[in-house]
């Protein structure tokens, strides 16, 4: 490996909006090859935790920046993730003068793309970076979406340089999609010479967050366990063509979107069944859609994220893609904690003055580092 005294051990951090809780993922890296990626582990937040974290989302939306639901929601996401933090260390016999930095991507309660380039958006992720590093006494890097989106960025997708990262060690010589299926979809598609200036990013739609949204609603689950409902079900094809006019399925890229810009109401008058497998089928026809808006088609796609779970989804994506479409434990990757490893590579970029975002992923005017520092105590 390059520059091999840039080696550190970084421990990331992610939780979705799913509120299931933080994923936590160890690398060595120098933020540009990574030499180890580590022990990995999930911490489901406490009930009252996520009750919180719902009423914080609530007040953010309702512009209530000030309100006592958002301080509460701090301190237990903050909390969490200390909890989290120690319990890798602890089970992987780690002392804190193992690791070197930790990274804070926090728990996003809002997310508003930029109007224009007169007005930037905003984003806001909750976490105490700062009460992480005294806690833990390592440093912390948080912040990493807010200059992206000071510049006028989109502040997201956040994936990219990691994605090109994984796909550089594939040696694939064909363009690759990375489809990360969290709350929303969002593609990374990184040109068969892996060159990041050149690489696409965007949020194409929604990903398990619609249907998740709908079997909570009509049966109080969490999600389409998988995809049981969905595979009961007619997908309703007149639904499916009006939901596919959404504006937001043809405005070029770079762009992002929040969790609510998509809403259910569609198929209301469903079944619950016809409900999840229009939904399901929505959700593959918006990746599709998005193949319109890259440079080329790419040669295979790799899912990574919960959506990979779900086999309706999944064998939808296979029918309409054209071309392969493997879930990212077929490939060799960690599909559920990505997003966390990433983190931990961002944080190492952060400190070593590398860029994290692109104007081609997020639409920023040039590469821009990222990230806050936060010293451990003295």
């Amino acid at each position: 490996m390059s520059h091999s005294n840039h080696v550190l051990t970084a421990i990331g951090l992610m939780s979705g909006t799913s509120l299931d809780g933080v994923d936590v993922a160890l690398l060595r890296t120098d933020g540009e090859e990574v030499a180890v990626q580590g022990p990995t582990l999930s911490y489901p937040y406490p009930r009252m935790s996520k009750i919180w974290i719902q009423r914080a989302i609530k007040a953010a939306l309702e512009g209530r920046d000030g309100a006592q639901e958002i301080a509460k929601a701090i301190d237990e996401v903050t909390t969490a993730h200390i909890r989290a933090v120690q319990k890798l260390m602890e089970r992987n016999k780690l002392s804190r003068d193992d690791i070197d930095v930790v990274g804070l991507h926090g728990q996003t309660i809002l997310h508003r793309s930029p109007v224009d380039r007169s007005a930037p958006g905003r984003t806001w992720q909750i976490g105490s970076g700062h009460i992480l590093a005294q806690e833990l006494r390592i440093d912390v890097v948080d912040g990493f979406r807010l200059n992206d989106m000071a510049q006028g960025g989109e502040g997201a997708p956040f994936m990219p340089v990691y994605h090109a990262y994984l796909v550089r060690q594939l040696q694939r010589n064909l363009p690759v999609c990375v489809l990360n299926l969290g709350s929303v979809a969002n593609i990374t598609w990184i040109p068969a010479d892996g060159n990041l200036m050149e690489m696409v990013a965007f949020d194409c739609g929604p990903g398990n967050g619609l249907i998740d949204k709908w079997v909570e609603l009509q049966t109080g689950e969490r999600m389409d366990k998988d995809g049981a409902l969905a595979n009961k079900g007619e997908v309703n094809k007149e639904t499916l063509k009006l939901m596919l006019l959404n504006p937001f399925l043809r405005r070029a890229a770079p762009k992002s979107l929040d969790l609510y810009d998509f809403k259910v109401d569609a198929v209301k008058e469903m079944s619950v069944e016809g409900g999840a497998a229009t939904l399901t089928a929505f959700t593959a026809a918006c990746v599709e859609k998005s193949v319109a808006l890259l440079p080329e088609p790419p040669g295979e796609w790799i899912v990574v994220g919960d959506g990979g779970h779900n086999p309706v989804l999944m064998d939808h994506l296979k029918q309409i893609l054209g071309a392969p479409v493997k879930l990212a434990a077929e490939v060799g990757w960690s599909g559920d904690h990505l997003e966390a490893e990433c983190f931990a590579y961002l944080a190492v970029r952060s400190l070593r003055k590398l860029p994290l975002s692109y104007p081609s992923t997020t639409r920023v005017p040039l590469p821009l580092l990222g990230g806050a520092l936060h010293g451990k105590p003295v």
